[in-house]
């Protein structure tokens, strides 16, 4: 005889408790805890996926005597997709996509699906859509891939049996959110049930050497539908982001096990598709002025690539006792210290000011490295003095007004240099690394220690 067996899992870190909680003790999140329900034969326990295919025989070797295996990387040919993954998606794979709703998410994989047939068998698994839909799709992507082939199922049992009879080179499943374990009697989507099929999905990549991409749901506020161990549990996480009515999209590397972390790739959403942005930094420098008040030029590093991005400021008088800082693209609270250094350093008067910082472009800046630039900006429009669009700045400050060493400086001037760029101040701490490297720039190098040298500097050159 069947009995119900009901608890709480927390949405966030996969808790269990055998009552709802208001906040979960292992995470800390309030307002996670879902039901579930199980339903068992009497004397049959449920069983996890994860144990109930187990091997009987486990092996263990010593550390010496495992052989080195070449990792071999599928390619797609789309360069800036490839850096991604770290030069290409490894044998076994398992890489997780999240993105919001219609960002592009299923349409950037199934033109990376169609690359992959050069390599063997790829499946499509789409809980989502029909095959048909899925086809419509593909005739406005241009694709007709014999090897391509489209499933329309959600039991990951039937799924599992599936590929091991098939045995594709790549699967692409969307989303993680429809599948579902017909052991366990909840609802697709829900903890219990992600985990589960996560698990099959792993077990299926690390046995028989098939990749796979997952596509998963975010929440309103942008972190991954479901237990966080999904993340935990994957090889590589990755977030497509992208602003409303802006026509390009941005994939961000979160984790990758194989790869550098932080990577950044940016792509142009077509009539045919996603087209990848070679060039991206000459993409957000367009439409600039010879000379402008309140905006510099900086090269961030996201992963292994460097990025030109500009940073616009602007000035008003407050017209209440509280200014605001209105931030965009930048951390609010970086934006406090960098006011609060400008005030004591640079003798500013923003107590009754409203500011606005602005990135162009939607990308955001986590890069330390921007600090300088943002202060010179601030310093031209406060002064209200035009700066030449051809100098950037790169630096990190303290908080005596330091400008502290950066890291990849050569990577940073080279790429200033490839667009054009005449003069960069950079922190006096690097001219070491570059004298020692004997690299001869185009550029014109203007080293300081301190803010009081870059006041000086400016003052000189009349700004």
């Amino acid at each position: 005889m069947a009995k119900n067996k009901s608890f709480y899992v927390c949405g966030e870190c996969g808790y269990k408790s055998s009552k709802w909680m208001g906040k979960c003790p292992q995470c800390n999140e309030w307002g996670t805890f879902e039901e579930e329900i199980e339903i068992t034969s009497a004397g049959a326990p449920v069983v996890s996926s994860a144990v109930s295919v187990k091997e009987t025989a486990e092996k263990v070797y010593s550390f010496s005597d495992i052989k080195m295996e070449d990792m071999y990387r599928y390619k797609t040919g789309v360069e800036e997709f490839d850096r991604v993954l770290g030069g290409g998606l490894l044998q076994g794979e398992v890489v997780l996509v999240t993105g919001n709703p219609g960002i592009g998410k299923s349409t950037l994989l199934l033109q990376v699906a169609d690359k992959y047939t050069s390599y063997g068998t790829v499946i499509y698994i789409s809980g989502e859509e029909s095959p048909s839909q899925v086809k419509n799709r593909g005739e406005r992507l241009k694709i007709n891939a014999k090897d391509l082939f489209l499933m329309a199922e959600t039991d990951v049992s039937s799924i599992y049996e599936y590929l091991i009879a098939k045995k594709p080179k790549v699967v692409i499943v969307d989303s993680i959110q429809t599948l579902y374990n017909s052991s366990l009697d909840s609802i697709p989507g829900t903890p219990t049930q992600i985990r589960e099929c996560t698990l099959k999905i792993i077990e299926l990549a690390k046995k028989y050497n098939i990749s796979f991409f997952i596509v998963g749901h975010i929440t309103k506020d942008g972190k991954v539908a479901g237990p966080k161990m999904l993340e935990h549990m994957v090889d590589a996480v990755f977030n497509f982001e992208g602003e409303e009515g802006l026509f390009y999209r941005i994939l961000r590397s979160t984790k990758n096990r194989f790869g550098s972390t932080n990577e950044l790739a940016v792509f142009s959403m077509e009539e045919d598709g996603m087209k990848e942005i070679k060039n991206s930094s000459e993409y957000f420098l367009s439409e600039r002025d010879e000379k402008n008040a309140g905006s510099m030029v900086v090269p961030v590093l996201e992963g292994t690539k460097v990025f030109l991005l500009e940073i616009q400021t602007l000035l008003t008088e407050s017209s209440v006792g509280i200014p605001k800082r209105i931030v965009q693209g930048f951390d609010r609270n970086r934006i406090q210290i960098l006011t609060a250094i400008a005030e004591k350093k640079m003798h500013m008067s923003l107590a009754m000011k409203d500011m606005f910082v602005n990135i162009p472009g939607g990308l955001n800046i986590e890069d330390p490295a921007a600090d300088l630039a943002v202060l010179i900006s601030l310093l031209s429009v406060y002064r209200g003095v035009e700066i030449s669009q051809k100098i950037a700045a790169i630096g990190e400050l303290g908080l005596r007004g330091e400008i502290r060493k950066v890291f990849f400086i050569e990577k940073r001037l080279k790429e200033l240099e490839k667009l054009g760029f005449k003069g960069v101040y950079i922190p006096e701490a690097n001219r070491k690394e570059i004298e020692k490297n004997s690299n001869k720039y185009k550029l014109k190098l203007i080293y300081l220690k301190n803010l009081e040298e870059l006041l000086e500097r400016m003052n000189k050159d009349g700004q």
